[in-house]
C-alpha cells in the first residue's frame, strides 16, 4: 500500500470513496464475509444515512427509544466490552439496561447478546457485571454468550447494537462506537458526570465527566454491521478455553442451555441518504483462529494508515490513548511529508486510574507525543479538556477526521492493542459534508462558540491554540475574572524517570500495549 496518494486533494476526484477506502484485497482477510456480499466487489455501502451521536446521553436516549419500538418477532443484537445491568439509560427507574432489554424479550423480541467475559473484578475490570448482564438477559428468553474467544491478557472491546425489524425494514439500525452500556458514560455537553460513576482516578471527582461518541447508521451498512456480529455469534470454537470457566457456567447456569441459530438475515435496508459507509475491524491473529478471521484482521489499521497517508491540510483526533511510538509514525510520516499538513489531538489530561497503573500509561502516550512534536513542533498540538466547573473531562471518545473528507469513529484507540490485538469495530464515512459537520459539532463544544467559521486548516489550528492559551493564562492568573470562552487547555507532560520508566515501559509493551500480529508481519513492521 502506497503512502503517497495518487490524486490531487483538490481534484473532486479525490473525495470518491475508492480514493480513500480499502478495497477487499486491501482488508487482508479472505475468510470474512463482509466484502463478498457487496455488488460489484465494492468493500462498502452506499446510500446510508450516519448521524452522530456526540454523548452517552444523546445515544442512550436513542437507544432507549428505539427499542422500545420493538415488537414480537423483531431481532436485537447487541456487543459489550462492559454491561452494568443497573445502568439507566434515561436516568430514570425503570430505564435500567437490563429492564430496557429484558422487557423487549418479554414482548417477544429475538434479544442476543455477545459480552466480552472480562478479566477479574479485583484487576478493576468488569466480569461480574457483564455475567449478571447476560444471566438477567436469559432469565428473560434471550440469549447471551459471554465470549472470551480472545488472545491472553485480550479483549473483545467492540461497542455495537444492531436492531433488525421484519416486515418494517425502515425501522432498522446500527449503533457503532465507543459507548458501552455501563456506568459513567451517560453524559452531556455540560459534562457533569453520570450519577452512576464508576470508579476512577480522584483527579475526576466524585462523577467523573465524559466525553463520547456513537454513530446511528441506517440503510444497507446496517447489514454490514450484523454480518460481523454473526460471524462472531456462528463461531464453533468454545467461548472460552478454561475448564474453569465450563463447569463454573454449568453450575451458575450462565449460558443458555441450548443456545439456538440466529434466524436468516434479512434483506439490506433500503438506501436511506448519500453517505457511503465502511466498515473496519481488528481481530488479533490467535490460536485456535477465528473462523472468519483464520489470520485475523487489521482493517482499523490499515484504513486509517490509507487515510492519514492521504492527508494534506488537516487531521482532527479525539482518542482515549494515543499511544506506541509505531502508531504515532503513521500520522508523523506524512506530517514530515506535508509541510501543510496540521494536527490537533483532544486527550485526557490524566490516565483513568491512579496507582500502580499510571506510569505505564504515562510512558505509552508520551513516546508517541515526543514523535509527533519532533516530526512537526509547530504544526502539532495536543488539548485536555475539562468542564466549566475546572474539573478535568475524560476523553474517551475515538474521532478522526482527516480533510474534512473521511471521518471514522469507533471503539477503536490510536495505539497498538486496537490495531492488532484486541477486537475493535469502525464506521468510516468518506463524504466532504459528513466529516466537516463532525469536526465542526465537536469544536463548537471544545471552543465554546457557535462560529462555523472555521474551515481553513490553518484558521483551525489558530482557533484551538488562542482559545487554549487563553484558558490556561486565566488559570495561571489564579482563576481570577471572568473565565474564558473554552474548554481546552495544552496537554500537561506528565512524565516518569528511572526505575520508574523502566519497569512501567516492560508493562506498557506487553501488558498494555501488546501486539497481535502474526510474527512475520511484526518483523516487517506493517499491518
Amino acid at each position: 500500500m502506497s503512502d503517497r496518494p495518487e490524486v490531487d486533494p483538490a481534484d473532486p476526484a479525490a473525495v470518491a470513496p475508492e480514493s480513500w477506502y480499502l478495497s477487499a484485497d486491501e482488508r487482508g482477510n479472505p475468510d470474512t464475509r463482509l466484502d463478498a456480499r457487496h455488488p460489484g466487489g465494492r468493500a462498502w455501502t452506499e446510500g446510508n444515512t450516519v448521524t452522530p451521536l456526540v454523548h452517552g446521553a444523546t445515544y442512550y436516549r436513542e437507544l432507549a427509544g428505539r427499542v422500545a419500538g420493538m415488537r414480537e418477532g423483531d431481532l436485537l443484537m447487541f456487543v459489550d466490552w462492559r454491561g452494568d445491568p443497573d445502568e439507566r439509560l434515561l436516568g430514570e427507574p425503570g430505564t435500567e439496561i437490563k429492564t430496557v432489554l429484558c422487557d423487549a424479550a418479554d414482548r417477544g423480541v429475538d434479544v442476543r447478546g455477545l459480552i466480552w467475559r472480562s478479566h477479574l473484578d479485583k484487576l478493576s475490570f468488569s466480569a461480574a457485571e457483564n455475567r449478571h448482564l447476560g444471566k438477567d438477559v436469559n432469565d428473560h428468553g434471550g440469549e447471551c454468550k459471554l465470549d472470551m474467544r480472545v488472545r491472553p491478557g485480550g479483549s473483545h472491546h467492540q461497542k455495537f447494537v444492531v436492531l433488525r425489524h421484519p416486515g418494517r425494514p425502515e425501522r432498522d439500525v446500527a449503533f457503532v462506537g465507543g459507548v458501552d452500556l455501563c456506568h459513567s458514560r451517560r453524559d452531556d455537553a455540560r459534562h457533569a458526570g453520570d450519577p452512576q460513576p464508576q470508579p476512577m482516578a480522584a483527579v475526576y471527582g466524585a462523577t467523573p465527566p465524559w466525553h463520547d461518541v456513537q454513530l446511528m447508521v441506517t440503510g444497507p451498512a446496517v447489514a454490514d454491521v450484523e454480518v460481523s456480529f454473526r460471524e462472531r455469534w456462528d463461531d464453533p470454537e468454545r467461548l472460552s478455553r478454561s475448564p474453569v470457566r465450563w463447569v463454573a457456567d454449568r453450575v451458575r447456569k450462565d449460558e443458555p442451555p441450548h443456545p439456538t441459530a440466529l434466524p436468516e438475515q434479512l434483506p439490506d435496508p433500503a438506501p436511506t441518504g448519500d453517505h457511503p459507509v465502511q466498515v473496519l475491524r481488528t481481530y488479533p491473529n490467535r490460536a485456535p483462529g477465528y473462523s472468519f478471521a483464520r489470520q485475523g484482521e487489521r482493517s482499523v489499521a490499515r484504513g486509517y494508515s490509507k487515510a492519514i497517508a492521504r492527508a494534506r491540510r488537516l487531521i482532527y483526533l479525539e482518542d482515549q490513548y494515543l499511544w506506541s511510538r509505531q502508531i504515532a509514525d503513521t500520522f508523523a510520516r506524512s506530517l514530515r511529508r506535508n509541510p501543510e499538513l496540521r494536527m490537533i489531538a483532544v486527550l485526557p489530561h490524566f490516565p483513568d486510574q491512579d496507582g500502580a497503573r499510571l506510569p505505564p500509561n504515562v510512558v505509552g502516550r508520551q513516546a508517541a507525543v515526543d514523535l509527533l512534536r519532533e516530526a512537526a513542533p509547530d504544526r502539532v498540538a495536543f488539548y485536555g479538556p475539562e468542564n466549566h466547573a475546572g474539573t478535568p473531562v475524560y476523553v474517551h471518545a475515538k474521532v478522526c477526521v482527516v480533510d474534512d473528507t473521511w471521518a471514522s469513529v469507533g471503539s477503536d484507540n490510536f495505539n497498538r492493542r486496537s490495531w492488532t490485538h484486541d477486537s475493535e469495530m469502525s464506521a468510516v464515512v468518506c463524504h466532504p459534508g459528513y466529516a466537516r459537520d463532525l469536526r465542526l459539532e465537536l469544536g463548537r463544544e471544545h471552543l465554546d462558540t457557535d462560529d462555523d467559521d472555521r474551515l481553513d486548516a490553518d484558521r483551525v489550528f489558530e482557533s484551538f491554540a488562542s482559545s487554549a492559551r487563553a484558558l490556561q493564562a486565566w488559570h495561571d492568573a489564579g482563576r481570577t475574572g471572568p473565565r474564558p470562552p473554552g474548554r481546552l487547555r495544552p496537554l500537561e507532560d506528565l512524565r516518569v524517570t528511572g526505575l520508574t520508566r523502566a519497569w512501567s515501559s516492560v508493562l506498557y509493551r506487553f501488558t498494555y500495549d501488546p501486539d497481535g500480529r502474526p510474527t512475520a508481519m511484526k518483523l516487517r513492521r506493517r499491518f
